[in-house]
């Protein structure tokens, strides 16, 4: 069996995962659902050789780390094919992986429906904006948008710390430096503390992950940089609680401070199925204006969601809102909505079931 054969059917069929797990069908999940192809099962012998195949197309990498540590992530390019993240691991004993297909072709916001209020958050000089949402809710999507259109209309230096690099920018208008980690640098903090030092005007920080991250991406933020960076977490309220719940009690209210101060916008988003069998996205969005940076400072994010509602001609809006949206166009369905909704009895009542 071999791995390339296997990465351009993926790609042939426009898949974003493709699972290697003993036992199992090979699967790809294509347009949200998991197609399993049952002509091919995975043995374990057969998974541990195609694993070979892809730490041996990442320079070979060093494998026997991965015997020690039962996980590794990087990723993969094959010319004129495209990119592809993986996560191997231990299972059962055996060895398995999962893809995600990234192609060269840098994404179409329109084409991925992406709000242009959202796009438009390139043309923030400095602070800090940020995307949100679970795993494989679009959100690298979104901000390589965001990167591309700094890229074609304006001259700056953009900085990316990745784990890995999902999207290749060439350099535009402005100069692209792409940092992968592990191959790289050590970390995300150690590479954010470097890039400090080179000359940056934007920042992409692929995840905030712990508390030093988040220091010193806040302070990256404060001293003129634009920074974007990724939380999973879902809402624009729930973002802000969970910054500043990383600080120890005696840090939070200074932290607010300086969070109202630099916070520019939270982009929170979500995939859910449409009637049509595909995918679409959802969008929460917050644009951050006096009164916000007023409840942050005050702890009163429970009350941000009431400034989304009444904020819309700044092209704010709240996830619910946007699901009714998709519900009045047709796209998807009352069950759908509800499921997906962050109140689902307040939007059954405002879909009348």
């Amino acid at each position: 069996m071999e791995l390339i054969t296997i990465l351009e059917s993926a790609v042939e069929k426009k898949a974003s995962d493709i699972f290697i797990i003993p036992g199992a069908f090979l699967s790809m999940k294509v347009k949200g659902v998991i197609l399993a192809d049952e002509s091919v099962r995975i043995m374990p012998e057969e998974s541990e050789e195609l694993i070979h195949q892809i730490f041996k197309a990442d320079r070979d990498r060093d494998f026997e780390k991965f015997l020690i540590s039962g996980d590794d992530d990087f990723s993969i390019s094959f010319k004129g094919l495209g990119r592809f993240r993986c996560n191997v691991y231990k299972q059962r004993g055996s060895f398995a992986a999962v893809l995600r297909v990234v192609t060269f072709e840098l994404p179409d916001a329109k084409r991925f429906h992406i709000p242009k209020v959202v796009i438009d958050l390139y043309k923030e000089k400095n602070g800090m904006v940020l995307i949100t949402g679970p795993a494989g809710s679009g959100k690298s999507t979104t901000l390589a948008c965001i990167i591309d259109q700094i890229n074609h209309h304006l001259g700056k230096h953009i900085i990316t710390i990745e784990d890995p690099i999902e999207f290749m920018h060439m350099h535009r208008k402005s100069i692209v430096s792409q940092r992968e980690i592990h191959h790289d640098t050590i970390n995300y903090n150690t590479a954010l503390r470097a890039a400090l030092r080179q000359a940056p005007n934007v920042i992409l920080l692929g995840e905030m992950r712990d508390y030093e991250t988040i220091q010193t991406a806040l302070t990256a933020a404060e001293t003129g940089q634009l920074m974007l960076s990724t939380l999973h977490t879902t809402g624009a309220a729930k973002t802000i609680d969970r910054i500043i719940d990383v600080f120890p009690p005696n840090q939070q209210q200074q932290i607010r401070v300086q969070l109202s101060m630099v916070l520019r916008a939270v982009v929170s988003q979500q995939l859910v199925p449409t009637v049509d069998g595909g995918i679409e996205p959802a969008f929460e969005i917050m644009i951050v204006n006096s009164a916000i940076q007023n409840l942050i400072r005050e702890s009163k994010a429970y009350q941000i969601d009431n400034i989304l509602l009444s904020g819309s001609a700044q092209g704010m809006r709240t996830m619910d809102s946007d699901l009714l949206r998709l519900y009045h166009e047709k796209r998807i369905d009352a069950d759908t909505a509800i499921l997906y909704a962050t109140n689902p009895e307040s939007l059954r009542k405002k879909l009348n079931l």
